[in-house]
């Protein structure tokens, strides 16, 4: 299809726009990056309607490598679930950039910034896009680059600095994994176009199978911040408030999501590998659900939970209820967006002020960003009628239906954890007595109608889309018989007094969350020093973490930085660099020794002409 090409060619424009020439555009910059992505959404809807029956075709896009008879041409697939991603990752994506020019207007980085998130919009519509392996690893590495600039590019902030290298490690780490997955895919198959590899699925062996979705697994969790890889992500919170809805809420976090939905073929011949996504997404749910109940930053707070919904999506996924997974990732992507630019919008009306513990009573001054982010926060808690509480409610039913007791238990008590500390958060930052500082308070304001507008287009997402597409009938989902074509549907007869009671289960489950939550810090009064104080073992554990950060520093980073230093200064400087000097020594003193034979005497010159000359006829006389 001849739109197709504008997807990612739209915002790559903007983005070369803004990088060749932002020093000229200055403050207009929004002017190229908004309307390029709004162009991408708008060819994004184009190509699905070509798939709303269910239809998919490739695209070729422009030949990629090209030596003598040997071409090879990057090709776009697209199917309904390609046309699913691109709508959310364009649509989203266009809110976010509008939404950054209140947020960022008076950056001096202004063109540059809205120079990277072109291009991360380009690399990741490019990986969804990509119809083999290889066109899908070098656009996820692509990401992961653009994930790094955006983090850090507050540059000059130790801080942020630091999060974007850390970042940029940790998926290094799972992105080996990932490479390794692709190279052994390619020596068993032969092949890396999607519709081959999943054709051909069913020829590789069990324990082939398992070590190639595993590694590409790996991969996934650097990629989505599963455990054990999960660490980059809330620390990467020290980038701008609208690179994180955009990369860690709605985007580049799911890429690992949608890439074992893709590849589920290789999934299902392994078996195993199944199951192992499905127990780290249930494990990553619960512990990063827990380290959110204690958070005091309103940033990392929705960081954790970031953590949280995204191992929900892969307990899904693990548990083959694929459909399920990605409607939880489109819901969470209208949710998670609109409560990161929420939280923007706070911290823009206070000054900067990220600590709950300072905020309070917001609810009066701040009425578009109370009721937008209230909405926000009802759908992640999964109260009835709104996105969340549907795709949440599929996941937990796929995992009761399909036996897998053990972890619809631990899923329903995330659910349980979500709803607290989703509560906890609004009435903190929201409900109660004021305790900003006198500055904070003076400075409070509601943000502008560029900031709000998304605000407003995600909350209403948030609250229909669960409607729309996510009611369930005995065939499943709308939004699953949609994706049917990819994703097969494992629909089951399951009963009806089974299912109403499991809906019920949920609801007073979500019910509790928010009733204690209003208990702890609604009803009883709220002693800001206190909040964020370690009182016992377990709440010093949940604050630190679980001091994961501070195992991986004791366990990896010391010792390589130790053994850097030495290689540094014993086999760098004591080796590398003596061999090096060594060489240049021999080299200067070849010349100087050579240097000796050009005396600059014509006599001396012409003996040895003569001297050359006699060799030359004694050789030939010889023989």
């Amino acid at each position: 299809m001849s739109t197709v090409w504008l997807i990612p060619a739209l915002p790559l424009a903007g983005a070369l726009c803004n990088i060749l020439f932002g020093n000229r555009i200055g403050r207009r910059a929004h002017w190229v990056a908004v309307p390029t992505v709004a162009g991408s959404f708008l060819a994004a809807c184009t190509v699905l309607a070509h798939v709303w029956d269910g239809g998919s075709f490739t695209s070729p896009l422009f030949a990629w490598i090209v030596a003598g008879d040997f071409e090879t041409s990057v090709v776009a697939l697209v199917d309904p679930l390609t046309g699913v991603m691109l709508l959310v990752v364009t649509g989203v994506s266009a809110l976010i950039h509008l939404y950054s020019v209140g947020y960022m207007h008076d950056d001096p980085g202004y063109a540059r910034y809205f120079a990277y998130l072109n291009l991360f919009v380009f690399s990741m519509t490019m990986l969804v896009l990509a119809g083999d392996f290889l066109v899908l690893y070098v656009f996820w590495e692509a990401v992961g680059l653009c994930s790094y600039l955006l983090i850090g590019f507050w540059y000059t902030r130790p801080a942020a600095a630091q999060a974007g290298k850390k970042a940029f490690i940790v998926n290094r780490v799972g992105d080996f994994g990932f490479g390794l997955g692709v190279m052994w895919l390619w020596t068993a198959l032969g092949t890396l176009d999607y519709v081959a590899v999943f054709r051909d699925a069913e020829t590789l062996s069990p324990a082939t199978a398992t070590g190639i979705a595993l590694l590409l697994f790996m991969g996934a969790c650097g990629k989505s911040a599963q455990l054990p890889l999960h660490t980059w992500l809330p620390d990467a919170m020290e980038g701008p408030t609208p690179v994180s809805a955009l990369i860690h809420a709605a985007t580049m976090v799911t890429a690992g999501v949608y890439m074992v939905a893709r590849s589920h073929a290789l999934f299902e011949r392994s078996g195993v590998a199944l199951e192992v996504v499905a127990w780290v997404g249930t494990a990553t749910a619960i512990f990063a659900a827990t380290i959110a109940l204690v958070q005091t930053d309103i940033k990392r707070v929705l960081a954790y939970s970031t953590v949280s919904q995204l191992g929900y999506m892969f307990a899904a996924v693990g548990l083959g209820a694929y459909a399920a997974g990605i409607f939880h990732l489109v819901t969470h992507a209208f949710f998670k967006a609109l409560l990161f630019l929420g939280a923007g919008s706070v911290i823009h009306g206070l000054g900067g002020e990220q600590d709950l513990r300072k905020m309070g009573g917001l609810s009066s001054r701040m009425v578009t960003t109370t009721i937008t982010t209230t909405i926000g926060a009802l759908g992640l808690a999964g109260v009835p009628g709104l996105a969340g509480f549907f795709s949440k409610d599929e996941i937990l039913a796929a995992a009761f239906h399909g036996g897998h007791r053990a972890i619809w238990g631990l899923l329903l008590l995330g659910a349980f954890l979500t709803a607290f500390y989703a509560s906890r958060l609004l009435f903190l930052a929201f409900y109660g007595a004021p305790r900003m500082s006198k500055e904070a308070a003076h400075h409070l304001h509601e943000s502008p109608s560029v900031m709000t507008l998304p605000l407003w287009a995600l909350a209403v997402l948030t609250a229909v889309a669960g409607l729309a597409v996510g009611i369930p009938s005995e065939r499943g989902t709308r939004f699953a018989r949609f994706l049917d074509p990819v994703l097969p549907l494992h629909a089951e007869a399951h009963s009806g007094s089974v299912s109403y009671v499991l809906l019920i289960l949920s609801v007073v489950v979500v019910a509790a969350g928010i009733t204690l939550a209003w208990f702890m810090y609604v009803s009883s009064r709220v002693r800001a020093e206190t909040i964020g104080r370690p009182r016992t073992p377990l709440h010093a554990l949940l604050l630190n973490a679980y001091y994961v950060d501070r195992l991986y520093d004791w366990i990896f980073v010391r010792p390589f930085f130790r053994l850097s230093t030495v290689l540094a200064r014993a086999f760098d400087l004591g080796v590398i660099d003596r061999a090096v000097n060594g060489l240049g020594g021999a080299v200067v003193a070849w010349a100087a020794a050579t240097r000796r034979l050009q005396t600059g005497y014509v006599v001396n010159y012409a003996l040895t002409m003569l001297a050359g000359a006699v060799l030359v006829v004694a050789f030939l006389l010889s023989r």
